[in-house]
């Protein structure tokens, strides 16, 4: 346990690093946005495609992998959801409680970090859960927002969601890797050195990103957030755990990678979303600030975990 501490916490000091340099205003949040759109649009992408250009379909797409971890977010989701109504919340509320709840920080955090962690081999099932979390639940949660104010379900909606996710970055870089592979072109050297040294700064830039923005986030609403926490951090890996060790059984490897990916803080993309249809964005940025604060630790206990260290 000791040992995968020491090693996640330069990963968590760039974090802090971040924030340290948001709160003082030594970065501002405008240069927090356009660090952000560096790494998305061009370092994450980067390490992405050249990861997924070296792998191939069958490497990555295990169905079993795929029922395990979205029955686990599902599941999640579902409670995280069932608690919301209960207490008398709105569809679009209860959405963005729920997407809190089950949607980690995969692509900012999980892909640089666990690959570094748990070795490169990591990145075929951390890809497959972001692909999860990015196609089927923030496809989700627009649809329950924009049906639940519309009152039925439209083709605009779904016009709006297909055209989000082939804009996606993230998911352009992997079905363009995966293509590539496919069609055995070998990765010219200087491209692949191009690749190597501009995903290079995906993991640095990704956690100071993170930090820097978490800055700016209040912690209002904090019995909420909380309960959110806990949902993220604890029910998510045991529930993705559940899944696939029992449910639906892949290899030891492959279900240790996804319940630590499931272990991960609350994304920052669900404050983002939370902002544009302007649904319970305090309760939201206190979810994320309390989850990556609590996460120094328990990040480490489930990998400690999953890996016998």
């Amino acid at each position: 346990m000791l040992a995968i501490f020491l090693e996640t916490v330069p990963f968590f000091l760039l974090i802090g690093l971040g924030f340290w340099a948001g709160k003082t205003g030594f970065f501002s949040e405008e240069a927090t946005a356009y660090l952000t759109k560096f790494v998305f649009y061009f370092a994450l992408s980067a390490m992405l495609f050249r990861f997924s250009a070296n792998l191939s379909l069958a490497e990555i797409l295990d169905w079993n992998l795929v029922g395990a971890y979205l029955w686990g977010t599902a599941a999640v989701y579902g409670i995280a959801s069932a608690v919301a109504f209960v207490r008398r919340l709105d569809v679009p509320t209860a959405a963005i409680e729920a997407q809190c709840a089950a949607i980690g920080n995969v692509g900012f955090l999980g892909i640089p970090m666990l690959t570094l962690l748990m070795g490169e081999q990591a990145i075929g099932p951390v890809m497959l859960a972001l692909a999860v979390d990015l196609i089927v639940f923030s496809t989700l949660i627009v649809i329950l927002i924009t049906g639940s104010r519309d009152g039925r379900l439209s083709w605009s909606i779904l016009r709006t969601v297909g055209n989000g996710l082939v804009r996606n970055p993230m998911i352009l870089a992997i079905a363009t890797g995966l293509t590539w592979s496919a069609l055995a072109i070998p990765i010219p050297g200087p491209m692949n050195s191009f690749l190597a040294i501009l995903g290079g700064a995906a993991t640095p830039g990704a956690l100071f990103a993170i930090g820097a923005s978490l800055a700016s986030k209040s912690a209002e609403r904090m019995s909420i957030a909380i309960w959110l926490s806990f949902c993220k951090l604890g029910l998510h890996p045991l529930f993705v755990a559940i899944g696939a060790l029992w449910l639906f059984p892949v290899d030891p490897y492959s279900a240790s990678v996804v319940i630590a990916a499931a272990a991960l803080p609350v994304a920052g993309n669900v404050y983002i979303l939370a902002q544009h249809y302007g649904v319970a964005p305090h309760r939201v940025s206190a979810s994320i600030l309390i989850s990556t604060a609590a996460s120094v630790l328990t990040v480490s206990m489930i990998i400690a975990w999953v890996t016998g260290a």
